[in-house]
């Protein structure tokens, strides 16, 4: 068992690891955005809205990720929406699939604000709109923020996925690694978790901190 072969290939994995990196980042970016907009239909006044929010996280939620792979692979081009094979699949089934786990974690921080709050900015005269930007969300930003970066290792995790539909990313080139280096597969894929470790760890003990501080200033 050769100890150098994780140094020796060491640019292989850091191809992998920046191309990992660069999914959780626009996936995450993307996630966000589609996320905030689908929690504040979840607690919108107006029922069609919250009817589809509701069904969008359920269904999303619910389904393993590589069934939404294979359906943005081989469904999708039967009703003319044909997706490169590589990143930008992989992109938009991590971004609709992380989605729904941001859009319930902001929900349950909206829900978190006490009901007085949106009375109050109703009895003044604010919008739906307003009252969520401007009162509620501020302050269910501190419950929120945890379970998001949480959302956010998860989705880092899963990005792995993305390695068997021609994308590749940290666990592809340690597949690849690992077929190369036959007698150290073992080692091959210890380097790859560590690569994981590097991103996850880190983020686990912010969200912790950050967790004990939300705790402390209840």
């Amino acid at each position: 068992m050769d100890l150098s072969v994780v140094a020796d290939n060491l640019p292989a994995y850091l191809t992998g690891f920046r191309l990992t990196a660069q999914l959780t980042l626009v996936a995450g970016a993307g996630a966000l955005v589609i996320g905030l907009v689908v929690a504040a239909m979840r607690v919108s006044p107006l029922g069609s809205l919250r009817a589809f929010a509701a069904a969008y996280t359920e269904l999303l939620r619910n389904m393993p990720l590589t069934l939404i792979f294979f359906f943005a692979v081989l469904v999708l081009p039967q009703f003319g929406v044909i997706l490169p094979l590589g990143y930008w699949t992989a992109v938009v089934c991590l971004t609709a699939y992380t989605s729904a786990f941001v859009a319930e974690a902001v929900r349950s921080g909206i829900n978190a604000v006490g009901v007085g709050q949106a009375e109050a900015a109703r009895a003044i005269g604010l919008t739906f709109g307003q009252s969520l930007t401007t009162v509620i969300l501020p302050q269910a930003v501190r419950t929120v923020i945890p379970p998001l970066i949480n959302v956010i290792i998860a989705l880092t995790k899963n990005t792995s996925v993305a390695a068997g539909f021609a994308v590749v990313e940290l666990v592809a080139s340690g597949r690849r690694l690992a077929q190369q280096n036959p007698a150290d597969v073992v080692l091959v894929l210890v380097g790859v978790a560590l690569f994981y470790l590097v991103v996850t760890v880190p983020a686990g003990q912010l969200a912790n901190l950050l967790e004990r501080k939300v705790a402390f200033a209840r």
